[in-house]
């Protein structure tokens, strides 16, 4: 019935959020202005201190050229980064090109980041590649005594991404990971798409940050662990790909785990039975469950 007192474990719907046992729809907590202005506070005080190091390193290693630059610097580049976005944009996606390139290789693949884009426009968001400026060059060093020079093919698909605005390069000490977070909340908030959109996109949060990178280093630093979890589970979506034996440039699958539909959060919502408005029902994410499972409760 649908006033019965609910205690049970529940699946609900990955897709439209919903829970078919209460007929209730879980939310996705996103960041709240304030705190997308906080997290990209954050991420430039970070970025500031990470080039410090940067500045120190080079001191050791090269101290008879070496030259210190401001802080100030990463700092304008950023700022530049992101008015870019605003004037070129809006981007849908922001692709970790190193990420993606270095991803099951020792050596950058830009065939997978062209998958990954591919994939993307298919699928109507619009991508963009974020990639430091060592890896656009023709040949660079790739690890100690390891040198990668790239094939004609990568170099025009470079040429053929900068032309069409699709392209970020990151100067030099400047770590690109800043860049494609700072991506997610600076500016004006994107739209989110529906579960019941027609376009074959992923619902959710836009941009989207395509990495698989775990934020080891980030973590801790960025923010208080509700508020991470809720940036993180809102934007970051990650990747994977089909094997390649020979013919890296044709047909790879590629694979999306889409970010978040609702959060990973004890939560009480409102029935949409008209029999039982108002009526609040509770979702408890338990450990070891499934992601999607949760232990409803509603007390009438």
């Amino acid at each position: 019935e649908s006033n019965e007192t609910i205690l049970s474990r529940v699946t609900v719907n990955k897709t439209t959020a919903f829970c078919p046992c209460s007929r209730t729809q879980l939310k996705l907590y996103k960041l709240e202005q304030d705190s997308r202005k906080n997290v990209c506070r954050t991420l430039f005080s970070m970025a500031k201190e990470q080039f410090e190091e940067y500045n120190e390193k080079r001191k050791l290693n090269k101290k008879k050229y070496f030259k210190k630059q401001s802080t100030s610097f990463v700092e304008e580049e950023l700022n530049k980064f992101c008015s870019w976005i605003e004037e070129k944009g809006p981007f849908t996606a922001i692709i970790d090109g190193a990420n993606v390139g270095y991803y099951g290789h020792g050596t950058i693949r830009y065939s997978q980041i062209w998958h990954v884009m591919k994939k993307l426009e298919e699928m109507n968001e619009t991508p963009l590649v974020v990639m430091p400026l060592k890896y656009t060059r023709p040949e660079f060093y790739v690890s100690r005594g390891n040198y990668q020079k790239l094939e004609k093919k990568a170099i025009a698909f470079l040429k053929e991404l900068e032309n069409e605005g699709k392209l970020y390069i990151v100067p030099p000490g400047c770590l690109d990971d800043y860049f494609w977070m700072i991506a997610s909340v600076t500016g004006k908030e994107l739209s989110v798409v529906d579960a019941d959109n027609n376009s074959g996109r992923f619902p959710g949060n836009r941009p989207m940050l395509i990495t698989n990178d775990q934020m080891r280093d980030h973590r801790l630093a960025l923010l208080e662990p509700r508020l991470f979890r809720r940036w993180y589970s809102c934007h970051i979506v990650n990747y994977d790909f089909s094997k390649f034996y020979e013919k890296e440039w044709e047909e790879r699958k590629v694979d999306f785990c889409a970010a978040d539909v609702f959060s990973n959060e004890i939560q009480g919502n409102p029935s949409q039975d008209e029999k039982i408005l108002g009526s609040l029902s509770w979702h408890f994410p338990v450990e070891g469950w499934g992601k999607h499972d949760r232990l409803c409760i509603r007390i009438n």
